[in-house]
């Protein structure tokens, strides 16, 4: 069967707006290259005929440089339709693109709220409520163990009033029970010697004394 009616063609993948715009630009540019060619002939006609004296060569001239702005104005149309196909495709594929983008985005937003359901089934409030209810429970419990380690034991109870009164007398005692004896021996005690060693000195007493204040032993 292949032999008489031949194979089909095989299908080639369906053009996209991304190759068409690529297509049609590239014939734009296409175009804007001939109309420049023809602004540079343009110019040449221009030229000739400013030096040129009116009469017949003039109005060949002229008529040349007519026929290419015809063919100038022709491409101008030609690549401003072109130029407005790009345009009205580029906004189309960005529209097309910016669905699939939303799409792609619900999507996912879809797939993750799936994920949080299943995190949460995990997850109970109920007991999440419970064990911050133990936790506060164990804390007060330790706070009450620290404060019965930290109890004193065996101390009455006395009132604050009487160990005042007892302070302010125990501070009257000692007053009265201060030992000044020691300012008496202190004022018999022998005074400091003066004067250099061998030279011979006094006490209050008229005691003789040596030059460390100590009574001189006389001699036998």
């Amino acid at each position: 069967m292949n032999r008489i009616f031949g194979r089909g063609k095989a299908k080639g993948p369906p053009p996209n707006l991304t190759d068409c715009i690529g297509s049609v630009d590239s014939r734009a540019e296409s175009v804007d290259k001939k109309i420049a060619r023809l602004d540079a002939e343009l110019m040449k006609y221009k030229d000739q005929m400013k030096k040129m004296r009116d009469g017949p060569s003039k109005n060949m001239v002229k008529q040349k440089a007519m026929r290419v702005l015809k063919q100038k104005r022709m491409y101008e149309s030609q690549r401003d339709n072109l130029m407005q196909q790009s345009f009205n495709m580029e906004q189309t594929n960005y529209s097309i693109q910016s669905l699939k983008d939303t799409k792609t985005t619900v999507d996912a937003m879809k797939i993750g709220l799936k994920d949080m359901k299943k995190a949460y089934k995990n997850v109970k409030i109920d007991q999440i409520e419970d064990l911050q209810d133990q936790l506060e429970d164990m804390m007060e419990d330790a706070n009450d163990i620290q404060e019965a380690l930290g109890r004193s034991y065996g101390t009455p109870d006395i009132d604050e009033d009487d160990l005042e009164a007892e302070l302010d007398a125990l501070g009257d005692e000692l007053l009265m029970d201060e030992d000044s004896s020691y300012l008496d021996e202190a004022s018999t005690a022998p005074s400091i010697p003066e004067g250099l060693p061998g030279d011979k000195s006094t006490n209050r007493d008229g005691v003789l004394v040596d030059e460390f204040g100590l009574p001189q032993i006389p001699a036998t």
